[in-house]
This record gives structure tokens, sequence and C-alpha cells, in this order.
């Protein structure tokens, strides 16, 4: 294992810009992508393809990344990361700028939208696992839980600021939070060039352990897992339309107050893991059983409410539910195998998100040009059907 060595904290400090840097590029989209889709001419099964094949791209391609880091080095391809993601943002928008100006028809901008952000992905998938992995190889086993609690609070701090910042930037106009988005990115990814030192390629000992999704050890958990984010990707897909139609706002007014509501659903999880869970003595499973009902009482408020107030309760509820669930579903993979299969469980449990953003989005948008109340209402019963799964699986977590 690599030890502690000088230039650890400054290293430490600017993976955690990086993982607060594409945490603030993920979710900015959230809050403009609905009204700006809109404005070009797509539906809403359409805009929630664009999020769902880029979904779909980081679940397939993250592990790949992984493994790439091992041969070409961490930080090559931490910065093969945060460049490729700027380069692919900015032809993104140009496509979306093509659009506006009506260069490019709806279908046409909807294939090429799609081709895009899959590209972006794809690149953009390179961040995580090589700043994971960066911090592991440059902290101690005593260390290691700390860095990589860091390295998520670190995302939740930019996932806070994405859609508060985009949104309050679309005042400027809908593709500004998108411009936003490349500088933070490439001043990281130039502080990175020169701050990051390059580490040893990693050498192991043993072959590293393998495991698969349907291992009944963490097959309960990759499920509820799998459910959980797909429910919170149904309402971050949705949520615009649901104020846009319900209170006819313009496009601008729709992505304000789309970014503030999911600033108000983050920051409340993020409180509740930083002053709740270090509280309390739970079991994962049973922090799971706690947060479904919670959840639930949000997506029925989405699915019945008539007013700001009551979607943005909806919207806190829904964070203190998320921020409770998410410490229980990583801590329950963790300890549901053995020390040596930390690494191989950590990978299985990263693809739950984007496997749940990959199907989400799209079925959300799906359900919603059905009726507005049913995406919410769908998640609900998703949630109900994983809470009496919990009550029944008996599991040591």
């Amino acid at each position: 294992m690599t030890q502690p060595m000088p230039y650890n904290k400054l290293a430490k400090n600017t993976l955690l810009l990086a993982a607060a840097a594409i945490g603030f590029a993920q979710t900015v989209l959230f809050a403009i992508l609905a009204p700006l889709g809109r404005e070009i001419g797509l539906i809403e099964v359409q805009i929630g393809a664009i999020i769902s094949c880029s979904s779909l791209t980081l679940f397939l391609i993250s592990p790949l990344w992984g493994r790439a880091s091992d041969r070409w080095g961490r930080r090559k391809v931490l910065l093969i990361g945060l460049f490729g993601y700027s380069a692919g943002t900015l032809v993104f928008a140009g496509v979306f700028q093509a659009a506006l100006l009506g260069l490019l028809a709806p279908l046409a901008a909807l294939v090429l939208l799609i081709i895009t952000r899959v590209g972006n992905a794809t690149v953009m998938a390179a961040v995580s696992p090589s700043a994971s992995a960066y911090m592991a190889d440059i902290t101690t086993v005593e260390e290691r839980v700390k860095g990589m609690g860091a390295l998520g609070a670190a995302t939740n701090i930019g996932s806070i600021l994405g859609p508060a910042i985009g949104g309050l930037l679309a005042s400027i106009s809908l593709l500004t939070p998108l411009y936003f988005s490349v500088g933070v990115t490439v001043a990281v990814a130039v502080l990175a060039m020169f701050s990051l030192p390059v580490l040893p390629k990693p050498t192991h000992t043993s072959a590293p352990k393998k495991l698969k999704y349907t291992d009944p050890r963490i097959f309960p958990l990759i499920v509820a897992g799998v459910l959980l984010f797909m429910g919170f990707a149904i309402v971050q897909q949705t949520i615009a339309f649901r104020f846009q139609d319900t209170f006819a706002l313009n496009s601008t007014d729709t992505a304000k107050i789309v970014g503030f509501s999911l600033m108000v659903s983050a920051a409340s999880a993020l409180l509740v893991q930083m002053l709740f869970i270090p509280r309390i003595r739970l079991r994962p499973f049973t922090l799971l059983r706690l947060s479904m009902p919670i959840m639930m009482i949000a997506f029925a408020i989405l699915a019945s409410g008539e007013t700001k107030f009551q979607f943005m309760s909806a919207m806190c509820v829904l964070g203190v539910g998320l921020g409770i669930a998410g410490p229980g579903f990583m801590a329950g993979v963790s300890v549901a195998v053995s020390s040596d299969e930390q690494g191989a469980v950590a990978g299985i449990a990263g693809a739950c998100p984007p496997l749940g953003f990959a199907v989400g989005p799209l079925l959300g948008s799906y359900l919603y040009t059905i009726d507005a109340s049913l995406p919410y209402w769908f998640s609900f019963s998703c949630y109900l059907l994983v809470f009496f799964f919990t009550l029944k699986f008996k599991t040591r977590h």
C-alpha cells in the first residue's frame, strides 16, 4: 500500500474539488433540461431519454475506467474525465444552441443530443472511479473510511450547488449553467494537472475478488438500491414538468424554482447525514425500513399537491428520506461481505444509482404524459413493495 506522503493534504483537497465539480456538473442539467427541451420542441419522453441514455452509459462504462486507472494511472484517467466532460458539454450545449436558433429540427436535435450526451457520459464516467482509487492509494487503512466519506460529502455539496446555481444562472440564459459548469471543471482539471503527482501503478499480489449482482448476501440490497434511485430519478426528471404545467411558468421561472427545490432536497439529505446518522445506532436494513415511509409521504404530496409550498415541502421530506436511505444502502452492502471483497462490492453498489437513473427518467416521463400524478403514485407503489420486502427479509444487517 502507498504510505501517506507530504503532498497528501493538497492531493486530497484536489480530489474533493474534482468530486464536487462532477457532482455540480451532473445536477446542474436537471434545473434546465425540461424547460430547455420544451423550448426546442421535444416532448417529455424524448427529454427523459437524454438522461436515461447517459445514465445507462455511466452504468456500463464506469467499471471499465476503474480498471483503466490500474493500467494507465489514476491521475491520467482523472484528467481524461475532467477535460473530456468539459469538451463534451461544449458540444452538447452547441447542439442546443443550434436547435434554439432553428438550425436543427426537433428530431435531428434529439438524435444529436443523445449522441453527444452519451459521449460526454463516457468520458465523465472516468472521474469517480479514478478519484476513489487515488484516494485509496494515498490513505492508510485507518484513514480510508474518512477519505471515502469526504469524497461522498464533496459530491453531495456539488449536487446541492448544481441546481441552485443553475437555476440562478438560467435568468441570463438557459444555456448559461452549462457553460458555467465547463468553466468549473476546466479550472479543477488545471489544478489537478499541477497538484496531483503521478503515483506508482498499483501492484496486486492476488486476483481481485469478483461478485455477482445475484450474490444472495447482497441481492436484496441491490434490488432495494436500484428501486430507491429509480424513484428519485423519476422525481428529478418530472418535477420541472410538474411545476411548469401546474403553475403555468415560463422556461426561466421553471428553471429557477426547480433549481431551488432540488437544492432543498439535497440540503435536507446532507443535514440528515451530518446531524442524524452519526448519532444513532441502527442497522443498515433498519435505516432502509425507516426511510421508505418517509419518502412515500413525499410521493403522495407530489402526486396530490396543488401549491408551491406543498411541492417544496415534499422535496424537503424526500431529501430527509434519501439522507437516511443512502447510508443504509451503502453500509448494508459493505457489511454483507468480507473485507477482501470490499472493492468488488463497492463497484456493484456504485452501479445502482446510474442503473436507477437509466430507467427512471424515461419511465417517469412516459407516465407523466398519461397523467401528471402517475409518476409519483408509481414510485409510491414501488417503495411500498420495497418496504414490505424489508420487513419480511431475514438478514443479519
